[in-house]
Formats: C-alpha cells, sequence, structure tokens
C-alpha cells in the first residue's frame, strides 16, 4: 500500500485561498482551485473537504419551512390525523372568516384568508378544500407552471441538476463509498451527509450514512439524529422523522430542530401540538424570532387574525427589521380599513430596500384609499415597469378597482380587458368585466364573464351572487336559487345573498 503524497507548500498555499473563497461565498471560484488541487493529489483530505463544502453551500436551501406539496401529497394524502376535525384544530378547517372580520372585505383561497407575505406551502391545498384535479396539478404561479408528482420528485429533479452541472461527472460516487468507514470520522461524515442531502437529494444514503454515525457516536450526537429525521422526513416517514427530532431535543435544544419538527406536525395536521412545541422553545430560546414567527404562520392559517398579529408585533419588538412581520401587519391594518398605518409600513419596506412589483402595487392602493391620489397612478407605474406575466394581471385589476373608484368605467374596462389577455384565469377581471358588461346591456356577455369567473375560481362567492342576481332578474329562479346557495357555501354571512335568498323562498311559496 503506498503511502499519501505531501502537498507542496504552492499546493498548500491554493488551499488556503480556496478556503477563504470558501468564507467569502465565492464558491465557484473555490471549486475551480479544488479542481485543480484534486487532479494533482486525490487523497487530499482537506481540499476534498473545501470542495464538498462549496458544493453543499452552492446548492444549499433553507429547508426549515414548508415546501410546495406536490399532486400526491394533495390527492392522496393520508397523513393526517382525523378524517372530520374540529374547526380551529386543522389546516383542513380553520376557523370560519366571521370571526376573523369580513370575507368580503378580506379576500381568502379555499377558505384561509389572504396574508401580506407570499410563503411556500401556504396556499390553498386544492386536492383536499376544492376536490380540483386540475387545481392540483397546476403550479403555484399564475402561468401554470407544472407542479412535480412528489415532494421527493422535486428532489431528484434537483439532485440530477446539480450532477449534470459538474464538469466531468459527479464529484463524489455515493453509491461506491464504506459508509462505515466514514462514520468513525465525524468531521468528514457531516461534510459527506450534507453533501448527500443538499446536492445529490438523495436521503436514503444519507439516512444509511446517519445511522451508522449515530452508532458511533452511541447515540449521543443531537446533530446525527436531526439529520436522521431530515432524511425520514423526505421521504415521507413522519413518525420515525417525529421520533429523532425528539429525541435530538432530549440531547440539545436547537432552534432549527424546533422548526423542523413543527414541520412534521404540520404534514400530519396537528397546528395545534405544533403550537405547544412552539411555545417549549421559546421558554429556551426567549429571544428568537424563528419560533415566534412560526407561531404567527400557524394563527394565520387557522385564521386566528388577532393571535397572528400579537406575534407578529412581538417579532417587530425583537427584530424591527423583519419584512414578513411588516408585510403581514400592513395587509391586516389595510383589510381593516387603516390604510394610512398600512402605508408607513409598506414605506418602511421601501427604506429597508425592498423594491418589487408587489409592494408598489399595495403602495399605489394605500394611497388610493388614503386619499392621496396624486402619488396613486405613479406607484402603479412603478409596479408595471418592475412587473412579469406572473403579477401583471394583478396589477391592471387594481388599476381597474381605482378607476371604478374614480368614475372612470371606460379605462376601468380596458384595465379588465388587459389583465385577462394577460392572464386568461384572472377570475376577479372577468367578474367585475360581467358588472361592466351588464351596465352596457350586454346580458349574454355578463353571464358568460359570470360563468367563467365561478369556473375559474369556485371559491369566491361574488361571481355566484351576481350569476343568481342576473338569472333572477331574467326569470330563471331555479338558477338563481342554485347559485345563491352556492354563494351562501362560500360566504354563509353574505348579507345580499341571504336577502335573495328570502325573495326565492317567498316566490317559491306563492307558487
Amino acid at each position: 500500500m503506498t503511502a499519501e503524497p505531501t502537498p507542496s507548500k504552492n499546493d498548500l498555499d491554493r488551499a488556503v485561498y480556496a478556503l477563504s473563497l470558501l468564507r467569502r461565498r465565492r464558491f465557484d471560484a473555490a471549486i475551480d482551485i479544488c479542481t485543480e488541487l484534486l487532479e494533482q493529489n486525490p487523497y487530499d483530505k482537506q481540499v476534498w473537504y473545501i470542495k464538498a463544502r462549496a458544493l453543499t453551500q452552492k446548492n444549499w436551501i433553507d429547508d426549515t419551512e414548508m415546501e410546495d406539496e406536490g399532486v400526491a401529497e394533495l390527492l392522496l394524502d393520508e397523513d393526517a390525523m382525523s378524517n372530520m376535525p374540529r374547526p380551529g384544530t386543522s389546516f383542513e378547517r380553520p376557523n370560519s372568516a366571521a370571526s376573523t372580520g369580513s370575507q368580503a372585505v378580506r379576500p381568502s383561497t379555499g377558505g384561509r384568508l389572504q396574508t401580506g407575505f407570499l410563503r411556500p406551502g401556504t396556499q390553498s391545498r386544492p386536492g383536499s378544500k376544492s376536490g380540483n384535479v386540475e387545481a392540483a396539478f397546476q403550479g403555484s404561479t399564475t402561468t401554470g407552471s407544472a407542479r412535480p408528482v412528489t415532494s421527493a420528485g422535486r428532489f431528484v429533479r434537483l439532485g440530477t441538476a446539480s450532477m449534470k452541472s459538474e464538469p466531468g461527472g459527479p464529484f463524489i460516487n455515493v453509491d461506491r463509498l464504506d459508509m462505515k468507514k466514514y462514520a468513525q470520522r465525524p468531521p468528514l461524515a457531516k461534510v459527506l451527509c450534507d453533501f448527500i442531502l443538499y446536492h445529490d437529494h438523495n436521503p436514503m444514503k444519507a439516512l444509511e450514512l446517519g445511522a451508522e454515525a449515530t452508532k458511533a457516536a452511541e447515540y449521543n450526537d443531537w446533530w446525527w439524529k436531526a439529520r436522521l429525521g431530515k432524511c425520514l422526513y423526505q421521504l415521507g416517514l413522519y413518525r420515525d422523522a417525529e421520533k429523532q427530532f425528539k429525541s435530538s431535543l432530549k440531547n440539545q435544544e436547537m432552534i432549527v430542530t424546533y422548526l423542523e419538527l413543527g414541520k412534521v406536525f404540520h404534514k400530519l395536521d396537528q397546528p395545534l401540538t405544533a403550537l405547544e412545541l412552539f411555545d417549549k422553545g421559546i421558554e429556551k430560546h426567549t429571544h428568537d424570532t424563528h419560533l415566534i414567527l412560526a407561531q404567527a404562520r400557524i394563527h394565520e392559517q387557522l385564521n386566528n387574525t388577532a393571535s397572528s398579529v400579537r406575534y407578529y408585533k412581538q417579532v417587530l419588538s425583537l427584530d424591527s427589521s423583519n419584512s414578513e412581520a411588516i408585510a403581514c401587519l400592513a395587509a391586516n391594518h389595510f383589510y381593516e380599513d387603516q390604510p394610512e398605518i398600512a402605508l408607513r409600513l409598506y414605506r418602511r419596506l421601501l427604506q429597508m430596500g425592498v423594491t418589487n412589483t408587489e409592494l408598489w402595487n399595495n403602495l399605489g392602493l394605500c394611497c388610493f384609499y388614503a386619499s392621496q391620489y396624486d402619488m396613486t397612478l405613479s406607484c402603479f407605474e412603478r409596479a408595471l415597469a418592475l412587473s412579469s406575466d406572473d403579477n401583471m394581471a394583478d396589477i391592471w385589476y387594481n388599476i381597474g378597482q381605482v378607476a371604478i373608484g374614480i368614475g372612470d368605467l371606460g379605462l376601468a374596462y380596458q384595465a379588465f380587458k388587459v389583465a385577462i389577455s394577460v392572464d386568461s384565469s384572472h377570475s376577479e377581471s372577468f367578474n367585475n368585466l360581467g358588472i361592466l358588461e351588464l351596465r352596457k346591456t350586454h346580458v349574454d356577455q355578463a353571464r358568460s364573464c359570470f360563468q367563467t369567473a365561478t369556473g375559474l375560481n369556485p371559491h369566491v362567492h361574488e361571481p355566484l351572487f351576481n350569476g343568481g342576481l342576473l338569472a333572477f332578474k331574467l326569470g330563471d329562479f331555479q338558477e338563481a336559487y342554485t347559485l345563491t346557495m352556492k354563494a351562501l357555501e362560500q360566504y354563509p354571512d353574505h348579507t345580499e345573498s341571504l336577502e335573495l335568498r328570502k325573495q326565492l323562498r317567498q316566490h317559491f311559496t306563492a307558487i
């Protein structure tokens, strides 16, 4: 057996330079230098270590938050603990919007109130709420991008893309590694485990390495138990992942472990258990904002708006520049008819350097409802300049709303037409366009717009009520009653729908 060659002075200097590049997050340059050094000496462990860390951090994904769910999770979800949970104890049955404000003022998606901050995994679950298979296959963007069949399918795509991007083939052939050998070397084993998880996206091999390393550490290392829980979570074994995370917390109470265990309870549809877990974590880590934010998100998903606002204010008392808390509080103040306060919060985001389409759009709406009309159109112009096909339809829809507010129905009609041309599935624009068509006495076009809006978004009550009212005026009472009852299913406290149902029942009684 030949001895491993020792690196020369020049090689050592270049290795130190590669480590410096890694610390400065210049991953590509560090990878190139390490590749050259490994070609000269393939047994150099320190260079191998640096390259593995650089490749891992280059492909690192913050997986402490929920990820977008695949079609299989949406349509074939069997992980929930109860099929008929009580309201307020499950993400499938959040509290009614009646306790959190009028649904006519604050829109909802699938029974869940809209928040001021877009996060993965917090959109409505089309497989469980609406039963719409087409909605499940559609991605989270408005352009209809494909959704992976499962969450694991997403990891396979990422792993394949990472391997294809490496010149000369994969850096480490994981299938040929002796996991027991690496498990005896904890520093190298931890780097290799993260490389397998975040670069190759192969949780099975990472689980094998983690099991051997946990044995070598005599089951006392919290890090390996947390990695085992992460691997089991990615494989869909949530109960086994829960055991590993709880065992890890017994050895060392880490914030990231609390967050990942909360993800497991989220998948199992146990929000109250997750809240209790975060409460225990906050007792140990009093001034950490991540656990408080996690609590606020769960309360938002359960439609507990007052509780979520309290937690977001607590986050801002600890971190005054937290963009998520500022955006959610601003949206809440806007929907509570306090646009001036919302405007101040959005201006705070602008001062922090946040500049995107959504922020300028919200600023325009706040300016309009705060009677600062001179600023409204300039904000929408900024929003349109920064917009893409994914969000341009919303901007034009809001411009149409502003035009209706100032009485310019011609501009409103054109704005809704542009919104539909950009996004043919924008149900709100179809609904408002139907109202404008009805004002022009174009009854057939108005009815078609209402039907299209209902088909695109069955959770919105406005097109259902408008279609029912139009059918009532045209004498089609059965159709009117059907649409009115569907509108009341989505919004039971809608006054106009209740009045229309009363008139229809009086009419049927008279007949």
